[in-house]
C-alpha cells in the first residue's frame, strides 16, 4: 500500500506548516512544496504526483492559475488539482474556473470540508463510472492504482500489489501483499476495470493476479499464490490456466 502523494504550492510558511501537519496526521504524504510558479512545474513533473492543493496567489500574481492552465495544456500528464484561496475576487474566480479545477476552497479551510475535497476531486479526475460507493467506503479504480476510502482518507492501493479477489455476498475481498480491503462490488463489475494482461478470472470466486502465480497443480485445480495462498480454480477456466505462462 502506498499514500496518495500531494503537491502543495504555496507562499505563507505560516499556512503551509499547518496543512502540511493536517494531512499528514491523515496519513496523506506531502510530496514536495513550492513557493513560485517554475518550482511548482519543476516538482510537478519530477515526483509521482497524485493530486495538487494550489494558492492562487503566489506573491501578489496569480501564479496558481498559470501554473493550473500549463498543466492542463497536457492531458497525458493532468493530475486532479484544487484550488485553495484567500481571495474572493470574482474576476479571479471566473479565471481559475476556466482552468477545470477538480475544487475550488477558500481560506481558512475546514479540515472535513478539504478532506472531502480531496475525496472528491480523485473521483471526479477518474471518472463516475470507475467510481463504486457504499455506506462505509469508496473505491476509484485507475489504470495502476485503486483508491479505497478507509475512514476519512483515500488509501492508494498498487494493482500490481493486489493478489487476488474473492468474493463474498455482495462483497468483494481484495487480498494485498500487505493487507486485506472490503469494498461493497459484484466481481464481474470491478472485473471490467481490471487490466486484463494481468487479472483473470479463475472460478465463480476469485480473480487472481496472474504475475502472482507461483505454482499450478492442474491434478487438483489448485493454484498456489504469493504469500502462500491456495485457491481453486473450476473446470470452466482450465484451458485459461493451462495457457498462463507466467509459472514462478
Amino acid at each position: 500500500m502506498e499514500h496518495l502523494n500531494i503537491l502543495i504550492i504555496e507562499d505563507n510558511i505560516e499556512f503551509l506548516e499547518e496543512l502540511v501537519a493536517m494531512l499528514e496526521e491523515y496519513n496523506y504524504n506531502v510530496i514536495a512544496v513550492a513557493s513560485n510558479y517554475k518550482d511548482a512545474l519543476t516538482k510537478y513533473y519530477q515526483y509521482n504526483i497524485d493530486l495538487v492543493i494550489i494558492d492562487i496567489f503566489l506573491g501578489e500574481n496569480p501564479e496558481g492559475i498559470t501554473f493550473a492552465e500549463t498543466i492542463s495544456t497536457v492531458p497525458n500528464a493532468l493530475k486532479p488539482f484544487l484550488f485553495l484561496t484567500s481571495s474572493k475576487d470574482r474576476e479571479i474566480f471566473e479565471r481559475a474556473k476556466l482552468t477545470n479545477p477538480f475544487r475550488y476552497l477558500l481560506k481558512p479551510f475546514n479540515e472535513l470540508e478539504l478532506l472531502y475535497a480531496i475525496e472528491m476531486a480523485i473521483e471526479k479526475f477518474y471518472g463516475q463510472l470507475n467510481v463504486f460507493a457504499s455506506k462505509e467506503e469508496d473505491t476509484v479504480i485507475a489504470r495502476e492504482y485503486l483508491f479505497i476510502k478507509k475512514k476519512n482518507v483515500l488509501k492508494k492501493v498498487s494493482l500490481s500489489s493486489v493478489i487476488y479477489i474473492e468474493v463474498e455476498n455482495r462483497y468483494c475481498n481484495i487480498i494485498t501483499e500487505q493487507e486485506k480491503f472490503v469494498i461493497q462490488i459484484a466481481l464481474s463489475k470491478i472485473n471490467q476495470y481490471l487490466p486484463l494482461e494481468a487479472f483473470q478470472q479463475v472460478h465463480r470466486k476469485y480473480i487472481v493476479n496472474t504475475e502472482m502465480i507461483e505454482e499450478i497443480t492442474l491434478s487438483k485445480n489448485s493454484l498456489l499464490l504469493k504469500n502462500d495462498h491456495l485457491i481453486l480454480f473450476s473446470d470452466k477456466y482450465k484451458d485459461l490456466i493451462k495457457s498462463f505462462s507466467i509459472l514462478k
